[in-house]
């Protein structure tokens, strides 16, 4: 279009720019809780309990584990030799770091994910602790020493693809939301 064409567009159109009537949000406010919308509060108040469920989630996992490695810290691996004790920190430092990165990841849509990530990280520590008492057990022998090391690499891998899977679909979702645009 032309200026002129814009122009007398504009002219033509009558936009109402008057002001509501006193009062006008209040009763908006009213009627809007009056008429309650079911289905708009139900599913911000189950997204609010999600994510804040998945953070207890972790933070729960995190302080189980970091107290179960403290334990493994002055009775078990630790007790075998100052390199052992190092193993052990580094790999529960990196463990933790993970939970961490995790624990902010959690969105409704990573939430299942992140729930069976959980669930694996607990098969790995029962795992694991079935490996303390068979070291116990066996007088340090290296083959467990080496299955407990395993242990902590295989939970450290599981963290690593879950992320990964988690910024997958972040893309994923970005990749929608940009081929939806106006």
């Amino acid at each position: 279009m032309k200026n002129k064409e814009l122009e007398e567009f504009f002219e033509s159109v009558n936009f109402d720019i008057e002001e509501p009537q006193t009062a006008h949000r209040d009763r908006f406010a009213r009627k809007l809780k009056e008429a309650k919308m079911p289905g708009i509060a139900e599913k911000d108040s189950a997204k609010l309990w999600i994510g804040f469920l998945s953070i207890a989630a972790v933070l729960a996992l995190v302080l189980l584990l970091s107290g179960n490695f403290e334990q493994g810290n002055q009775s078990h691996l630790a007790s075998i030799s100052p390199e052992m004790r190092q193993t052990q920190e580094f790999y529960t430092g990196v463990i933790e770091k993970e939970l961490i990165a995790l624990n902010a990841e959690a969105t409704p849509e990573t939430q299942a994910i992140i729930q069976d990530a959980l669930q694996q990280l607990k098969k790995l520590e029962k795992r694991y602790n079935k490996l303390e008492k068979d070291l116990l057990e066996s007088g340090n022998d290296k083959r467990v020493i080496h299955a407990m090391i395993q242990n902590f690499q295989q939970r450290i891998d599981l963290l690593s693809e879950v992320l990964i899977q988690i910024e997958n679909i972040k893309s994923l979702n970005n990749q929608n939301y940009e081929s939806n645009t106006i």
